[in-house]
């Protein structure tokens, strides 16, 4: 999992004093930061806490994509993806500030476009965000500083099946693309709607997706050829990787692309080109 977090200070008198990092685990990543640099915490938050998370952004395809949400939301006044940028206004809270940041952030190109979600840790009531996130960022409550639980059968041994024991394997035909009609017989497999048993190839869903839209490489969502049902390109992806958490089983699609649509994000941007040397992953961040 990658994500962007936001942390914030719990010590008396710091006035909300707040921290932007990167990371693939955020429970132990938190932990760092409390532990001081010996326990591989950043040195901008080393002796300054406690510190307690409040929210962390994930589904970043890339460490590129998340480093560059990373590096805009610590750098707005640099950044050329928030024109509009309003700077800290008098008396603000350096929390208030990062919170009014993030939803411009996510309605902000190449991140707009991306199946992200969006993880409360505070505890409820939670700050309004202004304005609200695109409609295809989910936004979740709760759990701990980590990714959603998910519970895995335990694996059992299984005995070498004798040559007289092999049933003969049935030829199983390969479905029917519902838009082309041609059967889903090269990779990558198809995408399947979790509603109706339509399934289509990922080039052939990701145009039926963008036809009011075609100026875009990656579909946000779009209508099932079967049932008509609204999915989440995101979500189609993630739960055809098996990314997807049993509260999502009820939840709109995930499916995987024949043309990585993520390619586009992953080039540098033509007005900016962040840089890519610097210190580890785990150390960068950006303390208000």
């Amino acid at each position: 999992m990658r994500a962007v977090y936001l942390l914030r200070s719990s010590r008396p008198g710091s006035g909300d004093r707040s921290y932007i990092g990167f990371t693939v685990d955020p429970g132990r990543r938190l932990r760092q930061h409390n532990g001081g640099r010996r326990r591989g915490g950043a040195r901008r938050t080393s002796g300054r806490g406690p510190w307690a998370m409040e929210l962390y952004v994930y589904g970043f395809p890339s460490d590129v994509a998340a480093l560059r949400f990373e590096w805009a939301w610590q750098h707005p006044a640099a950044s050329r993806r928030l024109p509009a940028f309003t700077p800290r206004r008098p008396r603000e809270r350096p929390i208030a500030f990062a919170l009014r940041l993030l939803p411009r952030l996510l309605a902000a190109p190449p991140w707009s476009r991306l199946p992200l979600r969006l993880r409360w840790l505070r505890p409820p009531p939670h700050p309004p965000l202004r304005p609200a996130p695109p409609p295809h960022v989910v936004v979740e409550e709760g759990g701990g500083a980590g990714p959603p639980a998910r519970t895995r059968p335990p694996r059992r041994r299984r005995r070498r099946p004798l040559a007289e024991d092999t049933p003969p394997a049935e030829d199983t035909p390969p479905p029917p693309c519902a838009l082309c009609g041609q059967l889903c017989v090269e990779a990558p497999p198809p995408l399947r709607c979790p509603r109706c048993p339509a399934a289509a190839h990922p080039p052939c869903l990701a145009r039926h997706f963008l036809r009011a839209d075609p100026a875009h490489l990656l579909p946000v969502g779009g209508d099932c050829p079967g049932c008509h049902a609204h999915l989440l390109w995101g979500d189609l992806i993630r739960r055809h990787l098996g990314e997807c958490d049993d509260n999502d089983k009820g939840a709109e699609l995930e499916a995987p692309a024949l043309v990585d649509p993520t390619d586009e994000l992953l080039l540098p941007s033509p007005d900016r080109v962040e840089p890519t040397s610097g210190p580890a992953p785990q150390r960068r961040g950006l303390i208000f």
